[in-house]
């Protein structure tokens, strides 16, 4: 993939934007990420540590994590995706995605996002930074949301979200709704078998990207991500840390009226 993306309109700090003929928010997925060459990675390798480690133990999986993007470039010019790693420690998150973008990537996957999500703090701080440092034409991507986080990812400024939630979710006889999940073996909503699930998760995850970028485009996202906030604690949290602590990141695209 070496398409250019472009940012067509802005919903607060959220990106409505387009990469190729693929429109953002979107599903990053190995159809719409590959290289021209199929054998050749999509994504480059990173050295992959815990979110909550030492500082010493994340310095060593960014510097690797560095080096295989470099040599991944090398090999493979096309590969314009690469992951962001530093566990916990917001500087080092910083730096490596600046580093790469040094290395001719602007595709950035956040690593650990399963565990950012109940750090909501730690959340915004994050992805308000990267935005903050990183160049306005590099895209993020985040790994293993959950439909009620979408919006709110995309209001602070994520771009994409990595295949395979809704999979994940179909093997552990979960549901998705774009608000909560269902455990069918619980909440007896409906009888499906795991192929079944899987096409109902991904449906619902279609939907809910086509209702975050319908937002966008209506300038009513922050609506959608307050009702949201109403049904999720962390969203709740998330909004709360934002509008206390990063006012000028998120009025620098907010519409006046």
């Amino acid at each position: 993939m070496a398409d250019k993306f472009e940012i067509k309109s802005h919903d607060g700090p959220g990106r409505l934007g387009k990469l190729g003929e693929m429109e953002t928010p979107n599903i990053f997925s190995k159809t719409n990420i590959s290289t021209e060459n199929d054998s050749q990675n999509l994504i480059a390798k990173s050295e992959d540590a815990a979110y909550n480690i030492e500082r010493e133990i994340a310095e060593w999986s960014v510097r690797k994590t560095l080096e295989l993007a470099k040599q991944e470039k090398e090999n493979n010019p096309n590969c314009d995706i690469a992951v962001i790693q530093g566990s916990k420690y917001i500087d080092l998150r910083v730096q490596c995605a600046k580093d790469l973008e040094k290395l001719g990537y602007n595709g950035l996957i956040i690593a650990n996002g399963d565990d950012l999500l109940f750090h909501p703090r730690d959340l915004v701080n994050l992805i308000v930074e990267l935005r903050k440092n990183i160049k306005a034409s590099s895209y993020l991507i985040f790994t293993f949301a959950e439909c009620q986080f979408i919006p709110l990812l995309s209001y602070m400024g994520v771009d994409g979200f990595l295949e395979g939630i809704g999979d994940y979710y179909s093997y552990l006889n979960v549901m998705m709704t774009a608000t909560k999940n269902y455990d069918l073996g619980v909440y007896k909503i409906f009888e499906m078998d795991q192929t079944q699930i899987a096409q109902c998760n991904k449906h619902t995850i279609d939907f809910v990207l086509k209702e975050t970028r319908e937002h966008m485009k209506n300038k009513t996202l922050r609506n959608l991500v307050e009702e949201r906030g109403v049904t999720s604690p962390q969203i709740a949290s998330a909004l709360k840390i934002l509008d206390k602590d990063h006012q000028e990141y998120l009025q620098k695209y907010t519409q006046l009226y």
